[in-house]
Parts: structure tokens; sequence; C-alpha cells
């Protein structure tokens, strides 16, 4: 390993980051879905696969928890976190059904639902999609630039310009981080 590998790393990182900016648009649009879904005492659903996983987890927390202000407290759910849930769904249906169960119990119409997918393709957050779609959610979903299959089902597409898992998992962090904040401000405690 050397300086140079790392070096590049780190450049390949701020390079997706950097050019990712061009979403800000789109990420104003999410923030807002989410504000009104708020407002109409709604929640927000979130999942995906692996790193994303653990991305939908982050959401969630920083929602019900804080991302730097003190405020209320905001619904949100990771559909990643009960392994009973999981692993049953897992082993009476099938993998590809544990988020669509989950939505088809957990949604209703008026919540977003924000669908992480690095390649696009996962048939699980698809299927969740779907589901959610069937109960009125709105829906959002995060990729990377071969995220094709998402842009037909979903409501509002965030892309990170990247092929790399990688890459794409630094931009959905940057993004999350960016939705939290600005969420977060029209709830501050005064």
């Amino acid at each position: 390993m050397s300086r140079n590998q790392i070096n590049r790393i780190f450049e390949d990182s701020i390079k997706v980051i950097s050019e990712s900016k061009k979403i800000s648009p789109d990420i104003e649009k999410a923030v807002e879905l989410i504000i009104k879904c708020y407002k109409k005492s709604c929640k927000v659903v979130i999942f995906g696969n692996g790193g994303s996983a653990a991305d939908a987890q982050h959401l969630s927390a920083e929602l019900i928890g804080r991302f730097q202000l003190e405020r209320q407290s905001l619904p949100a759910i990771a559909l990643t976190t009960d392994t009973s849930i999981l692993t049953s769904l897992g082993n009476d249906y099938s993998f590809d059904y544990i988020f669509a169960r989950q939505c088809e119990a957990l949604v209703k119409k008026g919540d977003v639902v924000i669908a992480i997918s690095t390649s696009g393709k996962s048939k699980n957050v698809l299927d969740g999609i779907t589901a959610s779609k069937k109960k009125g959610a709105h829906i959002i979903g995060l990729t990377g630039s071969k995220g094709i299959l998402m842009k037909k089902v979903v409501d509002l597409l965030l892309v990170i310009p990247s092929t790399s898992t990688a890459r794409i998992q630094e931009g959905h962090r940057v993004t999350i981080h960016a939705i939290c904040e600005l969420v977060e401000k029209k709830f501050k405690k005064n």
C-alpha cells in the first residue's frame, strides 16, 4: 500500500462528491417531499442492501434522534433492522420479498419511501418500491449512474455520478447529510 494509492482514493472520492453538486435541485425536491410528509403526520421509510442498509439505518437514526440541532423527533423507520422479520421473510418467501412485505404492512398513503441501491437493480428494492407505490407513498431513489431501472419506478431519483460502489456510497452519505440538515432546520426548536 502506498501513499499514492491512498491519495488517489481520496481524490476519486472528492471528484465524485464535487460532481454530485449537480443533483442539488433534486435534493431540494426530496427535502420538500419529506417536509410535506412530516407536516401531514406521515413517516419516512428507508431500505437498501449491504452498505445501503447501513445508510438506511443512519438516515433513520438522524431523523428520529437529531442531526445537529435540537428539535422534535421525526418518524422514520429503516426496514433493515428487524432480523426476525428479515430472516422469516427470507426463509418463508424469498430474500426478494423482504422489503415488499414490510412495505405492504407499514407504508401508508402520504409516507415518503427512500429506496437505496447503488446499482439500481436490486430486485428486493424494486419490489419494495412497487409495493410502496400501491400504498400511495412518494418514492425517492438513491442510486449510481447505472441506476436506470429505478428511474422508471420512483418519483424522484438522486443519482451519484459514478459506477464505483464505494464512491456511490460516499455520495449517498453526503446526500443523506444534506437532506438531514435541511429537513432539521424546518423543525428546530425556537
